[in-house]
């Protein structure tokens, strides 16, 4: 059974940072991508930062310049260091491992960003 557990999420104020850790339990395998995803109150979920097997990165338009997603293979763990935060920042964040078969995701961690 594998389990994605975040934590790191927490309440800062504007231009702050947090770091978000995503690790994983289990026997996981056939990983192609990971990455994290936000959901705001009333509105879609959508693709905050992604790094592929092979080590590259793609980032939300509105999170380049002050968010970093790393990963720790030997750990299972995947990480995101946001910087200069905003209040439009603030949202649930999902953890996400891409696969071959169904995706495994995180529970959410909050994130809230005051002005």
């Amino acid at each position: 059974q594998v389990q994605l557990v975040e934590s790191g999420g927490g309440l800062v104020q504007s231009g702050g940072s947090l770091r978000l850790s995503c690790a994983a339990s289990g026997n996981i395998f056939n990983i192609l991508s990971m990455a994290w995803y936000r959901q705001a109150p009333g509105k879609q979920r959508e693709l905050v930062a992604a790094i592929t097997k092979g080590g590259a990165t793609n980032y939300a338009d509105s999170v380049k310049g002050r968010f970093t997603i790393s990963r720790d293979n030997a750990n299972n763990t995947v990480y995101l260091q946001m910087n200069s935060l905003k209040p439009e920042d603030t949202a649930v964040y999902y953890c996400n491992w891409r696969r071959s078969g169904p995706d495994y995701w995180g529970q959410g961690t909050q994130v809230t960003v005051s002005s």
